[in-house]
């Protein structure tokens, strides 16, 4: 269920998120904790206190639980996995779920325009069977905790994902 006291905050977030994962990529904390803790209150205050804070947490740590595998294996920031997290203290966790399933999405399209317009386009699906199903020789070029390789800001996917959420949930 969509709460409706969550779209305008999360667009506003979202949209100062996206403008500086695009700029510096990096996700400013002074955006996430305070959204975070507004997301829990606010679900407090309009849920109820038990019912909003069982949502509000619930939806935070699923969003930890799931990008923070990401970032041990190191293929998200520090900063998407926060951003989600408070995302999900505003959505909770079952619109949360609807909401990475299409940020998934969407980062599956934009890493492809990504690799067009950086023309890595066949470097990218030449690696991408060793990382799947695993090299015979190990390629630094092929591991996902490799720092050289090309980083696409991910906080537009996570944008676009949450904010078609809340068309259709």
């Amino acid at each position: 269920m969509m709460h409706w006291f969550a779209w305008w905050p999360t667009v506003v977030v979202l949209g100062v998120a996206t403008f500086t994962d695009l700029r510096s990529r990096r996700i400013p904390n002074w955006l996430v904790f305070p959204f975070f803790g507004t997301g829990v209150l606010a679900s407090c205050w309009f849920l109820g206190w038990h019912h909003g804070l069982v949502q509000s947490l619930g939806g935070a740590g699923l969003g930890l639980l799931l990008y923070g595998i990401f970032f041990l294996v190191g293929g998200m920031g520090a900063g998407d996995v926060k951003l989600c997290a408070a995302i999900g203290a505003w959505i909770g966790p079952s619109q949360l779920l609807f909401a990475l399933l299409l940020t998934a999405l969407a980062g599956g399209v934009m890493a492809l325009g990504w690799a067009v317009w950086g023309g890595f386009l066949g470097e990218l699906f030449q690696h991408t069977g060793d990382l799947v199903f695993g090299a015979k020789e190990e390629r630094a070029e092929a591991t996902l905790a490799n720092p050289l390789r090309r980083k696409m800001p991910y906080a537009p996917a996570i944008a676009i994902g949450t904010l078609m959420s809340f068309l259709g949930h």
